[in-house]
């Protein structure tokens, strides 16, 4: 019924709605290449940096604070393994990563998968699958659903989070944990490599094939010193990168908003653009 005189998608469905009364994805270049804009009915809207919002530096901030750790102890987990850990839901995981997974924990020694019980149902169904695989039982650990809070700070036992990922993403992230993620094409593949870059640190945790991908988990769980250095990097980047400035966001997100209303109040047609901070194109006034 067209409500207002411009329509945009934004965070509801990592993807396009295929619908002709949405004028615009809100997006960025990593996660929406112009070149893949044929796969959108919107017309692209690329926010600096990475286009997902959060609020980490505002609600937990105690991750911060090395007084207020969680133990691996209090979970059930081994302290003298490394732990490689993916806190999405279970049915996002496909035969062909659950295989790479297995491959990565035969060739590590003492090394073990952190999952969620999420849904519970899949543990008894990925257990056997692994272990048909020729892992061990001791190295596929499941851990109960946590509230937010508790989730982000028990993430920061682990060593190395494998995943593609939106929230649980930039939880890993906040919690001073490099990942290990291969963007693909579709959005929702991309958005945990994005999400990297906003970092600073993403040519690090960003690989382009699935050996790439088992081949840079396997170097970081076997080069402790090369993974610690990267783990002190990011933590030392949480407070000034743009990742989890919202501040910084929110600004850039009402320059596109600006923009949109320019070129229809223009008689334009709705167009693909990048937002630039810097570009008189964009001004910001509070």
């Amino acid at each position: 019924m067209q409500p207002a005189p411009i329509q945009v998608s934004y965070m509801g469905f990592p993807g396009t709605t295929g619908a002709d009364y949405i004028d615009y994805l809100v997006t960025d270049e990593f996660v929406s290449p112009l070149r893949y804009s044929h796969i959108y009915s919107e017309k692209l809207v690329h926010l600096p940096h990475c286009y997902f919002v959060n609020d980490y530096k505002q609600k937990n901030r105690d991750v911060l604070d090395p007084t207020c750790q969680h133990k691996r102890s209090d979970y059930g987990l081994p302290e003298d393994k490394f732990i490689f850990a993916c806190f999405n839901q279970l049915y996002k995981m496909d035969p062909e990563i659950f295989n790479t997974w297995c491959n990565i924990l035969k060739r590590v020694p003492n090394s073990a998968l952190w999952l969620l019980k999420f849904p519970a149902a899949g543990e008894m169904r990925l257990r056997a699958y692994a272990a048909a695989q020729g892992v061990q039982p001791e190295q596929i650990i499941f851990t109960d659903v946590a509230m937010k809070h508790e989730h982000i700070r028990r993430s920061a036992l682990a060593d190395l989070p494998l995943c593609n990922a939106h929230t649980t993403g930039t939880d890993v992230l906040w919690a001073g944990l490099p990942m290990v993620t291969l963007p693909l094409e579709k959005m929702a593949t991309r958005v945990a490599g994005s999400l990297c870059l906003a970092t600073g640190l993403g040519e690090e945790m960003i690989v382009n094939s699935m050996k790439e991908y088992e081949e840079q988990a396997v170097t970081l769980a076997l080069n402790r010193p090369k993974l610690q250095a990267l783990t002190k990097k990011l933590k030392e980047a949480r407070l000034t990168c743009p990742l989890f400035d919202t501040a910084r966001w929110v600004r850039n997100l009402e320059r596109a908003f600006l923009k949109m209303w320019n070129l229809y109040c223009s008689g334009q047609q709705p167009q693909h653009f990048k937002v630039t901070e810097n570009d008189f194109d964009f001004p910001y006034d509070r």
